[in-house]
């Protein structure tokens, strides 16, 4: 099956079925073992809490030595299925534009010692709700969001962070890559809207708009409040009528201090629309903005002289939130110069889907067990990985064949209304009405193993834990420990 299967126009059916087949052509290692597994998962009723109970499933037709060994040792050919995920039908907003979202999410290993390449990971509602570092395998996410209040995405891409890579650069290598492969299936062509990317407070999102300005991209990310902006340098007929005396024409124009509204000045756009959620939204926007860059950090090593990045500042306040709380204005970075207000208002609708990726988290950590495997080696993770991608996106391939098998106590929703966890409800009966690739098993013994008594005469190795840093150096280098000894944390 050719990957421009999926681009055919078919019915739900059909679409569903190229893609099933183009993903078990992108497994070239125990491709079988995999293909089932993958299916078991999107068949067992209820959340998977251990990966050897889906050896269980009567889709696994093979022992759990083979589940093991299919994620162990199974090989995924990553750059093909990354292509697959590109060309298939991807949500868009209203006026037509893709609308994608970058986030981190941690899979936690803090008492994996002889699990390598662990990062402290950053948590917080863990214990007494308190911001807590533990190590586990950072994984930086990329979703296209549908448009209105929805728990459905399309997962494109995820790349596991190493210790001591540089959160910036390798998100935006990411980004370029995707956008490129966007492209190449026709995702995006000249003449259409810019390709929206929302971005929350981790990122350094002026940055990344630099590091991607020559891509057909806009960035939004939210600011922390406590973030000093400057206004454009005044030109020099300007300057030298303020200071007759002459002088060295400044870079930067007066400071825009977030918690000084003295410093604001008359926004630039000024919106207020009546919401459901939030009561009535008041957005105001600045346009021309830029960060004063220093020659520290990420930005020690740049050639020549410091860049000024200018973006509309988008300040958002609302009436009330729906859990109750105090409602905080919220400031918004977006890396178009100037915005009229109804493109304010269509940017911050934008960046306020960018919770959608919470639901995806909590369906594939709690109800798909993303994070439930206590997998030793990290490649055996990113195995996992993507195959509960390629669950998740036939989940959302499935959405308008699936029937609502609905719990006595749950209300009757529409049929185009229902989540990914009512949909996988339905699976295992769609799924007799598809073909499946996968070969039938062949009948074999289990090995030997070690012989009873016997000692483990090759302990595993131990790791320490590193860290994910701005300027992508090594804080450290891990060193190696034999089992039996405590693992040495530095820094």
């Amino acid at each position: 099956m050719s990957l421009s299967c999926v681009s055919v126009p078919q019915d739900a059916i059909g679409q569903l079925s190229c893609f099933r087949a183009d993903f078990y052509d992108s497994l070239t290692g125990r491709a079988d073992a995999l293909f089932e597994l993958t299916d078991s998962l999107l068949c067992t009723e209820g959340p998977v809490k251990t990966l050897v109970g889906l050896a269980l499933a009567p889709e696994h037709r093979r022992g759990h030595g083979a589940l093991y060994g299919g994620l162990n040792r199974g090989r995924i050919e990553v750059a093909r299925l990354r292509r697959v995920l590109a060309s298939v039908a991807l949500p868009r907003a209203a006026d037509g534009r893709l609308v994608l979202a970058v986030d981190v999410s941690p899979w936690l290993r803090p008492d994996a010692a002889t699990s390598d390449a662990r990062s402290f990971c950053h948590t917080y509602g863990r214990g007494e709700s308190k911001h807590l570092m533990i190590p586990g395998w950072p994984v930086s996410w990329i979703v296209a969001l549908e448009t209105g209040r929805s728990s459905w995405t399309a997962p494109l891409d995820a790349v596991r962070l190493r210790p001591g890579d540089d959160l910036a650069a390798v998100t935006a290598r990411q980004i370029r890559d995707l956008v490129g492969r966007l492209v190449a299936e026709g995702q995006w062509r000249p003449g259409d809207p810019l390709v929206w990317i929302v971005l929350d407070a981790g990122y350094d999102v002026m940055r990344l708009a630099h590091l991607l300005d020559d891509l057909p991209v806009e960035l939004i990310g939210r600011l922390r409040s406590d973030r000093v902006m400057r206004r454009p340098a005044p030109s020099r007929e300007e300057y030298y009528r303020a200071h007759p005396r002459g002088g060295h024409p400044p870079r930067h124009g007066s400071e825009f201090i977030f918690k000084d509204a003295r410093t604001w000045d008359t926004p630039d756009a000024e919106t207020k629309t009546v919401t459901t959620r939030y009561g009535t939204t008041h957005a105001r926007g600045w346009d021309r903005l830029h960060p004063e860059l220093q020659q520290r950090s990420a930005w020690r090593d740049h050639p020549g002289q410091l860049p000024v990045i200018e973006g509309t500042v988008i300040r958002l306040q609302v009436d009330h939130l729906p859990s109750g709380g105090d409602p905080k204005p919220l400031w918004l970075w977006w890396s178009r110069p100037t915005a009229t207000p109804a493109e304010t208002d269509l940017a911050w609708q934008a960046f306020l889907r960018r919770f959608d990726i919470e639901h995806f988290f909590r369906m594939i950590k709690q109800t798909l067990g993303w994070t439930a495997p206590k997998l030793r080696d990290p490649e055996a993770a990113d195995n996992w990985t993507w195959l509960v991608i390629a669950a998740y996106t036939q989940l959302r391939l499935a959405r308008p064949l699936a029937v609502d098998l609905r719990r006595p106590w749950e209300r009757p929703v529409a049929s185009n209304r229902l989540t990914p966890a009512r949909v996988r409800r339905g699976f295992r009966h769609l799924r007799a009405k598809i073909s499946t690739p996968a070969g039938v098993p062949k009948p074999s013994r289990p090995g030997p193993g070690r012989p009873p008594g016997s000692k483990n005469r090759r302990p595993a190795e131990r790791y320490d834990v590193g860290l994910l840093l701005v300027t992508g150096e090594l804080h450290r280098r891990p060193t190696h420990h034999k089992t039996g000894t405590k693992p040495r944390r530095t820094g």
